[in-house]
């Protein structure tokens, strides 16, 4: 039996990348799953977003969540090996990116309107990206 849309909405992303599948009202949720960009030796710049916080909760394989202080851009680097189930807020204007396994499945929950004229991104230098690849190697041994 089949339930109608105005009653239940089910929504999926099997492709790689980031994909919304819910807007409503002022929030947004999004799928996302690896794609070139967030693998390690990928990862060229991280983004904040000036208006929101940005939550993200592991639904399958493996992400590690990246976080940096500063303002203008990235500082010291932090990583989160994510675990299933848990919530992650990333607090507005806080640098951030993540680099998933190949079966990685992350959901995301941000306003509605987030986008390039309320985000920023920053370059990282060779020896942040470089530092990128070596957290994601202590824990991915």
């Amino acid at each position: 039996m089949t339930i109608p849309n105005n009653l239940l909405e089910v929504k999926t992303h099997a492709a790689a990348g980031y994909k919304p599948v819910i807007d409503f009202g002022a929030w947004r949720v999004a799928l996302m799953r690896s794609c070139p960009d967030c693998l390690p030796q990928n990862i060229k710049h991280f983004g904040c977003h000036d208006e929101t916080d940005e939550v993200f909760v592991l639904l399958q394989g493996r992400c590690i969540l990246f976080v940096a202080d500063g303002h203008e851009t990235a500082g010291t680097i932090h990583a989160q090996d994510m675990e299933p189930g848990k919530v992650y807020n990333v607090k507005r204007s806080v640098w951030h990116s993540h680099t998933f396994d190949p079966e990685a499945l992350v959901l995301i929950v941000e306003n509605r309107d987030t986008c390039g004229t309320n985000s920023r991104d920053c370059d990282l230098t060779e020896s942040q990206r470089k530092e990128v690849v070596d957290l994601t190697r202590k824990f991915w041994k």
